[in-house]
């Protein structure tokens, strides 16, 4: 396994457990369980973001540009064309 599969696997992991850790702050029964779950979230989602960044520098996460026309699109058709 070369440093990109890693990474994308450490990626992949950090994501679902931000998906844990958000439905754990949902579901919460105590405004101090809420908190740490919230707390625990925050961490994560930051740990990801430094994840991304470092992928991103390494040329391993591509982001395209959005299509402005492909947006004008999405925008009429969910305004009900009242834009």
């Amino acid at each position: 396994m070369d440093d990109r599969n890693l990474m994308e696997n450490i990626l992949l992991l950090e994501k679902g457990v931000c998906d844990l850790y958000l439905h754990g702050a949902i579901e919460s029964s105590s405004q101090d369980v809420h908190q740490t779950f919230s707390g625990s979230l925050n961490s994560s989602l930051n740990m990801q973001s430094q994840i991304y960044d470092q992928m991103k520098s390494r040329g391993w996460y591509q982001t395209d540009c959005a299509d402005q026309q492909k947006l004008s699109s999405v925008r009429m058709k969910y305004s009900g064309g009242n834009s």
